[in-house]
């Protein structure tokens, strides 16, 4: 008896899909379980299996072509079974994504089964609504993203040095630094430019000839927009912002990295840890709108933003108020690494409790993030810099951080998001309770 092969709801909330490649052909041999295709969904790419057994009869969807969930996009039946009249009646109208579709599947040798997207059933039981990935809005203007020198290490330059080289075209890898553990100063960009060093002047882009490209939607794109039209028009909004004095929890993380503890934490997983200490301290913050109710959650699961070429994509630190700090850094890193090559299962992006969206690592100061809902809350982390700030009647440079909160009014109110931030400045300032 044949098998419909159904563009199954891959994650809780797809609802179509994206027929990235086919990993059989028309012709071969399938037995239940046998990786079909790779399926691109609203979230990440993942894996199609067979329900049953026999020869793939019919491919009814092309690589690039899209489906909604539910429609059948190819046919399992015996070699000898005439199936004419289920694949004229089930071939859907599916719609192309890209310009030129490849007419014939391609033949790939199966990749190594996701444990997780096998066991799936055919369609997805009725779920909570998760959060969608976060959009930020800037508010400060942003530094070049350090450059990598040669030899591998971090190249260091103070924002001044970053401007000069910028407006004068000049490539930072290219100079010298005479600063602290080698920092790239001011005096060496003027040094660079007095020398007249053609060599280190990047070259201009070549622009494309044609006026403007059309670049078609991914299925994250879409859900993207869809969901956010859910975010900041019907959910309302009042943000609070918090400086931060880092100089504790700087020397804090080199201390700790010297160790050489089996991680290097980052400025952002002590703000990830901080948060969820923070949280479990103020569940009012850790909570979704449910419509007629609002649930607080006696558990802390971070969505951790992170930037893949489609978009914003949330990884979940689950538990992170209970976890080590080191254990939540390698996860950070194993997550957005698989969250990059669209290997996430939905186990590992649904159920964050509040967010966190980082963007300090690109010098912006300070900005605010749209809530995920259901989600009450998400805080948008803004870079550590060296600031002159007053103490004590005198003006010293100090380390400094701003993070802004935005809060749905509906679930918190403006003392109980200040009573928040300022735990959370509490133990950001004084962080030994990161390391507990």
């Amino acid at each position: 008896m044949a098998t419909k092969v159904h563009m199954e709801a891959l994650s809780p909330t797809m609802e179509e899909g994206q027929v990235v490649k086919w990993l059989k052909a028309e012709g071969d041999e399938i037995a239940a379980g046998d990786l079909l295709a790779e399926i691109e969904t609203d979230k990440a790419t993942m894996e199609l299996v067979a329900r049953g057994d026999g020869v793939l009869r019919a491919i009814l969807l092309n690589q690039g072509q899209t489906a909604p969930v539910g429609d059948v996009i190819a046919v399992i039946a015996a070699e000898d079974e005439d199936v004419s009249e289920l694949v004229a009646a089930a071939a859907p109208a599916a719609t192309s994504r890209d310009t030129e579709v490849e007419e014939e599947p391609t033949r790939a040798a199966t990749p190594t089964a996701t444990p997780s997207t096998t066991a799936l059933p055919p369609t997805s039981p009725p779920v909570t609504p998760q959060p969608a990935p976060p959009v930020v809005r800037a508010t400060a203007r942003a530094e070049p993203v350090a450059e990598a020198r040669k030899d591998g290490g971090r190249l260091r330059a103070s924002p001044v040095a970053r401007r000069l080289a910028r407006e004068a075209g000049l490539r930072l890898e290219a100079v010298a630094g005479s600063g602290p553990r080698g920092r790239i100063v001011k005096r060496d960009i003027e040094a660079a430019l007095a020398a007249g060093a053609a060599t280190a002047r990047a070259p201009m882009p070549d622009l494309p000839g044609e006026d403007f490209v059309d670049v078609p939607l991914t299925q994250i794109r879409k859900t993207i927009a869809r969901r956010l039209v859910e975010s900041l028009g019907p959910v309302p909004h009042f943000f609070l912002t918090a400086d931060v004095d880092m100089a504790r929890a700087t020397e804090l993380r080199r201390q700790f990295n010297e160790l050489e503890l089996g991680a290097r934490i980052s400025f952002n997983d002590i703000v990830i840890k901080a948060t969820a200490l923070a949280l479990a301290r103020h569940p009012e913050c850790n909570a979704w709108w449910g419509g007629d109710h609002v649930r607080r959650h006696n558990r802390v699961h971070i969505g951790v933003a992170v930037a893949i070429d489609d978009g914003l994509i949330t990884p979940v630190v689950r538990d992170a108020h209970a976890r080590p700090i080191a254990e939540i850094s390698n996860e950070v890193k194993e997550l957005a690494a698989l969250a990059r090559a669209k290997r996430l299962t939905p186990e590992q992006y649904t159920g964050s409790t509040f967010s966190i969206s980082n963007l300090g690592m690109f010098g912006i100061e300070q900005f605010t993030g749209v809530i995920n809902p259901p989600e009450a809350g998400i805080l948008a982390v803004g870079a550590v810099e060296d600031r002159p700030v007053a103490v004590d009647g005198q003006v010293v440079v100090r380390r400094r951080m701003r993070i802004t909160m935005s809060c749905d009014h509906r679930v918190i109110d403006g003392a109980q998001g200040a009573r928040f931030l300022a735990t959370l400045r509490d133990i950001l300032e004084k962080p030994l309770s990161v390391l507990l």
